[in-house]
């Protein structure tokens, strides 16, 4: 079995540091070599678990759905704490594994989702009850610079944005270009052919949905006039 793996930790300081990484990555490649599986690629996120919008993640499942392979988490909480994100996953059209209840069924994972769910609300709680003894107290919270702090955030943001479009654009064309050259050696000729067997193999195309010709002839000429 293919697989690809995807770790996610909440904080940058924990992306930068590697905290929780090692041990996710550890986890998933013990996981591998129990199985004979063979990991063909690792997508690391840095982000919370509460929002659906997750780059990584995004790419994790196109890898997947390109390779037919299978998406390996180390732990549920690591994807998401959130019952409904779980569900739509479910039924998402890609295989994923745990590997700490590898053996679980969908009814295990719905009540480990809903605890986990559980669990982010009260840290919620928590973090707010806090910031409001905190101003109670007389503590100054947010960020002394104002707006000119909010906007270069959001300055850095849009860059961070515009360089993970890239990567993503970049992966997804080597995925395509080797994929496409995979279609060609079995013998489909033609655009409309190779339009066909895209579709049976699941590959969404570029802007979703279903291939046609036509989009087969420009992503060729995209990617001839890249190499």
């Amino acid at each position: 079995m293919q697989i690809v793996a995807y770790l996610r930790v909440s904080t940058a300081r924990q992306g930068a540091s590697g905290l929780g990484l090692e041990a996710q990555r550890a986890a998933v490649l013990a996981f591998a070599q129990a199985g004979g599986h063979s990991l063909v690629a690792e997508h690391v996120e840095v982000e919370s678990g509460g929002r659906a919008d997750r780059p990584q993640l995004a790419a994790a499942l196109a890898a997947c759905r390109l390779r037919r392979a299978t998406l390996v988490i180390a732990k549920l909480d690591r994807l998401a704490r959130n019952v409904a994100f779980i569900a739509n996953l479910m039924e998402g059209g890609v295989e994923f594994v745990v590997c700490d209840m590898p053996h679980a069924n969908r009814l295990t994972l719905h009540l480990i989702a809903a605890i986990a769910e559980y669990e982010r609300e009260m840290i919620s709680q928590r973090t707010r009850a806090a910031l409001a003894a905190a101003k109670a107290r007389g503590v100054r919270l947010g960020n002394p610079r104002g707006a000119a702090a909010l906007r270069s955030v959001c300055e850095d943001a849009a860059r961070r944005s515009g360089a993970v479009r890239r990567d993503r654009a970049a992966e997804r064309a080597a995925a395509l270009f080797g994929l496409l050259r995979e279609i060609s050696d079995e013998g489909v000729i033609g655009d409309r052919l190779v339009a066909v067997e895209l579709n049976r193999r699941g590959v969404p195309a570029p802007g979703g949905g279903v291939w046609y010709a036509e989009q087969v002839r420009r992503t060729r000429m995209r990617l001839e006039a890249a190499a």
